[in-house]
């Protein structure tokens, strides 16, 4: 079956600026992910496969990803860190094969947003399961926590649209995000930011943490490690919510 190069495929799927978007885009997309994908894209054009079905693909990996990374051992930990890659992979190619099919629609986003919560929730949930000696133990609640954290934390960003929409206003935009009705507070979550520290509760960065504290767990002989990872991602987890509230409150987002 014919079907398109993969340089026409790219200007298509992948539009100049998309890459560079501010909120839309992680590091690892950027970095390798994206070089990759347009590949398997490429590939998803010779085939009857849609968009939803590569999100609903993604979905089942992510999940999965927790539920190996909740088994004990290393090499358990490193199959979790491939399946993220696995869910990181198709989060690219499901949006490209959508622009090159022109088969873009609110469906594919929601399930994107399922994917994207359910992922992130499980994986720190499996953390959780696998730091823990007794099933289940304050290590397993820290893990749950830590996940219905990650959960309201995007919650708190959603809702700021849904928030707009009944107030007859558009989506908010990304200039609006770090416009701060006081310059103290804008100077505090530019400080915040650039610690970077909401990013040890994302599946990409978690997932490879996960495999170097394992590998400290086999040196060591105990599960210390990966307890201490747990907790540090339960008390960011918490503070974040926190901050990420004040900061929606704070920026004109809902003005």
């Amino acid at each position: 079956m014919s079907g398109p190069s993969v340089a026409e495929l790219r200007r298509v799927a992948q539009p100049a600026g998309h890459l560079e978007r501010r909120n839309g885009e992680h590091w690892a997309g950027v970095l390798y992910m994206r070089r990759l994908s347009i590949y398997v894209t490429w590939l998803m054009t010779k085939t009857s496969v849609t968009p939803n079905q590569l999100t609903w693909v993604m979905t089942v990996a992510g999940i999965l990803a927790g539920v190996v990374l909740a088994l004990p051992g290393l090499w358990a930990a490193v199959a979790a860190a491939l399946l993220v890659q696995v869910y990181l992979l198709l989060d690219c190619s499901d949006g490209e094969l959508a622009r090159w099919t022109g088969q873009t629609s609110l469906v594919g986003v929601y399930l994107d947003r399922v994917g994207a919560y359910f992922t992130e929730a499980a994986v720190l949930v499996g953390l959780g399961w696998r730091a823990s000696a007794v099933l289940p133990d304050w290590y397993t609640v820290l893990g749950v926590a830590a996940a219905l954290g990650a959960i309201l934390i995007k919650v708190e960003t959603d809702l700021v649209d849904v928030a707009r929409a009944k107030g007859g206003l558009s989506s908010a935009t990304e200039a609006s995000v770090g416009q701060f009705r006081s310059g103290l507070l804008g100077l505090a979550r530019r400080v915040v930011g650039a610690t970077k520290f909401h990013r040890i509760m994302q599946p990409i960065e978690l997932s490879l943490l996960a495999v170097v504290t394992a590998v400290i767990d086999v040196v060591t002989g105990d599960l210390m490690a990966s307890r201490v990872l747990v907790v540090v991602c339960f008390a960011a987890a918490a503070l974040q919510t926190v901050l990420h509230l004040v900061s929606i409150l704070a920026s004109r987002r809902l003005v």
